[in-house]
């Protein structure tokens, strides 16, 4: 089938001098560019919904921390014991 396409010139232009250096043709070459890209597509799994981890532990906060003191809450995480 004939078909017309608009490719970038510089593009175009690498395409043919690598069809000449593989001794194809152009229109080889894009129908292979054209295999592999639509091959690829359909080898990558689909991506599902993905689950957002959720901590489950217990224990809350170290005792005799302020949650709603900044300061608090940099002089625990600066405290190394």
């Amino acid at each position: 089938m004939k078909t017309t396409l608009n490719i970038d010139d510089s593009l175009l232009a690498n395409a043919k001098a690598f069809a000449v250096r593989q001794r194809t043709s152009l229109t080889r070459l894009i129908e292979e560019g054209l295999q592999l890209r639509l091959r690829s597509s359909t080898a990558m799994p689909k991506m599902g919904r993905r689950k957002i981890p959720v901590f489950k532990g217990r224990g809350g906060l170290v005792a005799g921390l302020n949650p709603s003191s900044n300061k608090s809450m940099l002089n625990a995480a600066d405290d190394d014991t």
